[in-house]
C-alpha cells in the first residue's frame, strides 16, 4: 500500500499492511528555513521533497485549507497597516468597527489586541459572521491533489467551534471567561450566531471532494473545562460529526493541550478520532488512558510527544515509545508527533521512526 491508501484505509476501518507515519513538519521547515538553520540537504528542497527524503507522509492541511474559501461580504471595509513590530487590521461595518493587532515574534505572530473587547463589539462581529461568503475552489483542489499524489489523502480543517474560536481568535481567554459569567445572555447569543453561521461552511464542506475533515480546535482542558465543554462543544461535535458522516466524511478534532478531564467525552462526540492528544511526559495522560477512552473504534492521530524529538530524549527512548503506541492502537492509528516537531527538534529522529514503521507489520 502507498501512503494515500493507508491514510484512507485507516479512517475507513479497512485492512492495513502497516501504520501510516504522518508527522507535521511545516513549522520545523518554515522556521529553520527563515533562520538559516535548515540542514544543507534540505535547503533546496520543497516541503513535499523533504517528506519524501524522510520516507513519511504529510498531513495536507497546508495544501488544501486554501480550497475552502470564507470571504467577507456585506458593507465592510477592511484595512491593514504595518505598525512598529507588528500589524493592525480594522473591519469597518454599518454597525461599528473592530481592530486586531499582531506582534511579530521569532517564530510566529502573537495577538496583543483581540478584535472583540466588550459586548459593545458583539454586533460588529455578528455582522461580519452573517455576511460571510463561503465557497470551494475546485481548481485549487485539483492542483493540490495532483501535487500531493500518493503521499497522503487530502484533508482540511474547518474553523474552530464556538468557544474555542472566541478564546483563540476573537476575544482571548481571560475576557471570554469574564464575559461568560458577567454577560451570559449576550455571550449565549454570540455563541449561537457562530453556530448558525457555520451552517454555510458545513454545507460547502459536505459537498467538497475531501473525505477526512479536522476540527482545528486546539482544545486544552486547562482553558476549557468539562462543564464548558459539555455545554458548548459536545453538542456541536455531535451535530457536525453526524452531518459529515451522512455526507460520507470522516472527522477528527485537534486536542493538543492537557486533556485528562475531557477523556470521558471522547466516545460521546461521534468523531472518528482525536488528533494530537499529548501523552506524558509532555501532556497529562498516559497512552493507556487514551486507548481506554477511545475504545475499539476511534482513531488516534499522532501519539508521540514532541519532547521525544529533542536532544534530552534518547533515540532508544523514542524507539521504545513508538513501538508502544503502535502496539496499543494498531490499525486505529495515524502515527504522528503531538502535535508537531518543534524548530530545534532532531529531524533524523523522524527518519528513525520511518525505519521502525517500515519494519513493523500489523
Amino acid at each position: 500500500m502507498n501512503f494515500r491508501e493507508r491514510h484512507l484505509a485507516t479512517f475507513r476501518r479497512e485492512p492495513l499492511d502497516r501504520v501510516l507515519w504522518q508527522p507535521r513538519l511545516e513549522h520545523w521547515i518554515n522556521v529553520n528555513r527563515r533562520e538559516g538553520t535548515l540542514p544543507a540537504r534540505y535547503r533546496e528542497l520543497s516541503h513535499l521533497a523533504i517528506y519524501d527524503d524522510l520516507d513519511c507522509s504529510p498531513r495536507g492541511y497546508f495544501m488544501f485549507n486554501r480550497c475552502l474559501r470564507v470571504a467577507q461580504g456585506g458593507e465592510v471595509e477592511i484595512t491593514a497597516e504595518e505598525i512598529p513590530g507588528g500589524r493592525r487590521q480594522t473591519w469597518r461595518t454599518p454597525v461599528g468597527e473592530i481592530s486586531q493587532v499582531w506582534k511579530r515574534t521569532a517564530t510566529a505572530h502573537q495577538t496583543i489586541q483581540y478584535p472583540v473587547n466588550s459586548p459593545e463589539d458583539f454586533p460588529v462581529l455578528e455582522y461580519l459572521l452573517r455576511h460571510q461568503q463561503v465557497s470551494w475552489d475546485d481548481e485549487a483542489f485539483r492542483r493540490a491533489d495532483a501535487e500531493l499524489g500518493d503521499r497522503a489523502a487530502p484533508t482540511i480543517y474547518v474553523p474552530r467551534i464556538n468557544l474555542q474560536r472566541l478564546i483563540i481568535e476573537y476575544i482571548g481567554f481571560e475576557n471570554t471567561m469574564f464575559m461568560l459569567f458577567d454577560e451570559p445572555a449576550a455571550m449565549e447569543g454570540l455563541i449561537e450566531t457562530i453556530n448558525e453561521t457555520d451552517d454555510a461552511i458545513y454545507e460547502v464542506v459536505c459537498a467538497c471532494p475531501v473525505e477526512i475533515i479536522n476540527f482545528g480546535d486546539n482544545v486544552d482542558a486547562n482553558l476549557l473545562g468539562a462543564r464548558l465543554f459539555e455545554r458548548h462543544l459536545l453538542p456541536i461535535y455531535q451535530k457536525r460529526s453526524a452531518q459529515l458522516r451522512a455526507a460520507g466524511k470522516k472527522s477528527h478534532a485537534h486536542w493538543d493541550g492537557f486533556c485528562k478531564p475531557l477523556l470521558p467525552y471522547i466516545k460521546e462526540t461521534g468523531l472518528d478520532g482525536i488528533e494530537a492528544i499529548t501523552p506524558l511526559p509532555q501532556g497529562d495522560v498516559t497512552l493507556e488512558e487514551t486507548r481506554e477512552a477511545m475504545g475499539e473504534d476511534q482513531i488516534l492521530v499522532d501519539g508521540i510527544p514532541c519532547t521525544h524529538f529533542l536532544e534530552q530524549t534518547s533515540c532508544a527512548e523514542l524507539e521504545e515509545f513508538t513501538k508502544r503506541v503502535i502496539d496499543l492502537f494498531g490499525a486505529r492509528l495515524v502515527l504522528g508527533i503531538s502535535d508537531e516537531i518543534s524548530p530545534p527538534g532532531d529531524i533524523e529522529k523522524v527518519r528513525r521512526v520511518s525505519e521502525i514503521v517500515a519494519d513493523y507489520a500489523l
